[in-house]
């Protein structure tokens, strides 16, 4: 087991890396490495360069590109001068982009060489943004930039309290909502979510989660924590997932659905994958016949899974491998496992808000040093999460059995989560509504024994008009991420109301869920 520093403030991990084993593999990314004094070299060139912007306390920059670890070299970065990265989906399309941006106040944007004809379309709405870097490609801006800067250390005005990463959710009101994460969430999370994962001299973690999301930037700290290298790859593919595990790779942490692609690729791909010494997944339901084909399939290996949200840097209960593998007790394996250390829990009666008795349904309330102070400029959409006594309302139903593990079994909001992507109904039917044959519909999620969920459109058309399914799913995926725009459509006189009007989602689901264990 290697050693794990303390840390106060988010780059002290890495500091320590580079004083005590300068010369130890920090991250692959392609056919180039970085040592941890080069990868600390580069954060602290990064925090010059951007102090030469006038990039100061309280500033913030995006960053709009595939999997790169100079995303990591900006994470940290921006914490040395008390400044925030928002780290921006590369999968939003549409006026998604340009409102992300520019809700985020970044002042400073970098761009992947790939993603810069989706800026180009937009730059002209870019109100806050006063310089654009290039990263990599013929063009490339960011090394020149990178070498043209005087290194800086930490600020002295810095607070472990200053957000340094802005993370954007799915929003409620169908536009996302940025999250916004200090170093002291992130340094916290970190210490508390490394479950009973060990790791060891020579091993080799998986970057792959997308870093816009926790699961792949908090993830990554799990790196300079324990002094563990770093194999990061762009996106998930078939092939990018085969080179790391040729490469090595000791520990990852992916999404079920890649796990239900790897058990229809066959036993060469699981074969490949039986070498990991741990994996984790998260971000969605692991369907049982999923879970247990993995399980058999990677015998050795040691299972755990999490549950969380943007808004707590990541995890707040974990399932580990004993329970996993406990034959007593086959029903846990739907559960997601127990608080982890550092969080408090409850499960409280929506309506009366009074907690509710062990093995009882109840809104699931998590209290935590990890949880975000807020919304970035959105103080009702905060007052809504957290309570005057810093308890953060999740929105997903569960109940907690009599040894603590936690069942999440439905949600208040109404949100999607498909393929570890999570998606709220009304930024889809913000956009389907604006088609003129659409007279009224709903957004849903259905069970999908690869994604989890899939999202389905039930539509109501104006009388004499119509349009195929395939035309509605088109006009949804130019203006939206794709995953975000329905797989199916289905297509009705009138949607189901209550008394007052409102659309009775909940009936609409039902007939998908009936045979379902859970909601979700």
């Amino acid at each position: 087991m290697t050693e794990t520093p303390d840390a106060t403030f988010l780059t002290d991990y890495h500091a320590y890396r580079a004083e005590h084993e300068p010369d130890g593999t920090c991250w692959i990314f392609g056919d180039r490495t970085w040592t941890w004094l080069e990868a600390w070299e580069d954060i602290q060139r990064f925090a010059g360069g951007l102090k030469g912007e006038g990039i100061g306390r309280g500033d913030h920059v995006a960053f709009l590109d595939k999997n790169n670890p100079a995303i990591l070299v900006a994470n940290q970065a921006v914490s040395l001068l008390g400044a925030a990265n928002a780290v921006v989906n590369w999968r939003l399309a549409g006026d998604e982009l340009d409102y992300v941006i520019n809700d985020s106040g970044a002042r400073v944007l970098f761009v992947g060489h790939e993603l810069m004809p989706s800026i180009e379309l937009v730059r002209e709405k870019l109100t806050t943004v006063e310089k654009i870097v290039v990263v990599g490609g013929e063009g490339d801006e960011l090394e020149p930039w990178l070498a043209a800067a005087e290194p800086v250390d930490r600020q002295p005005d810095v607070d472990p309290h200053d957000p340094c990463l802005v993370m954007y959710s799915s929003g409620t009101t169908g536009r996302p909502k940025g999250v916004v994460l200090t170093q002291h969430n992130m340094v916290t999370h970190t210490k508390n979510a490394m479950g009973d994962i060990e790791y060891s001299d020579g091993d080799m973690m998986l970057i792959a989660m997308p870093m816009f999301h926790v699961g792949g930037s908090s993830y990554a700290l799990f790196g300079p924590a324990t002094g563990t290298a770093g194999y990061v790859i762009s996106e998930v593919t078939p092939e990018l997932l085969a080179g790391a595990m040729i490469a090595g790779v000791t520990h990852a942490f992916l999404v079920p659905a890649v796990v239900a692609a790897l058990l229809q690729a066959g036993p060469d791909a699981m074969g490949l994958f039986s070498r990991l010494k741990a994996f984790s997944y998260g971000a969605a339901p692991m369907p049982l016949p999923v879970l247990r084909g993995a399980l058999e399939g990677w015998p050795t290996t040691k299972f755990m899974q999490v549950y969380g949200m943007t808004e707590f840097g990541g995890v707040v209960t974990i399932l580990d491998d004993d329970a996993h593998r406990d034959t007593s007790h086959p029903e846990r394996l739907v559960s997601a496992g127990r608080t982890i250390a550092g969080v408090e829990m409850r499960v409280v009666d929506p309506a009366t808000l009074e907690d509710v008795p062990t093995g009882t349904s109840g809104e699931l309330w998590f209290r935590t040093e990890q949880s975000t102070p807020g919304y970035l400029g959105r103080p009702e959409d905060t007052a809504e999460l957290l309570t005057d006594d810093g308890w953060v309302r999740t929105g997903d139903i569960g109940r907690v059995d009599d040894e603590g593990f936690v069942f999440v079994e439905d949600r208040v909001k109404d949100m999607i989560i498909t393929g570890g992507e999570n998606v709220y109904s009304p930024e889809v039917e913000r956009v389907l509504a604006e088609h003129p044959a659409v007279m009224e519909l709903a957004v849903i999620g259905v069970p999908d024994d690869q994604w989890g969920e899939s999202v389905k459109a039930v539509v109501a058309f104006h009388p004499g008009q119509s349009v195929e399914p395939d035309e509605l799913i088109a006009f949804a995926r130019e203006r939206l991420a794709g995953y975000k725009a329905p797989k199916s459509v289905d297509v009705v006189e009138a949607l189901p109301r209550n008394p007052s009007g409102k659309i009775l989602k909940r009936d609409l689901r039902k007939p998908y869920w009936s045979d379902r264990d859970r909601q979700v």
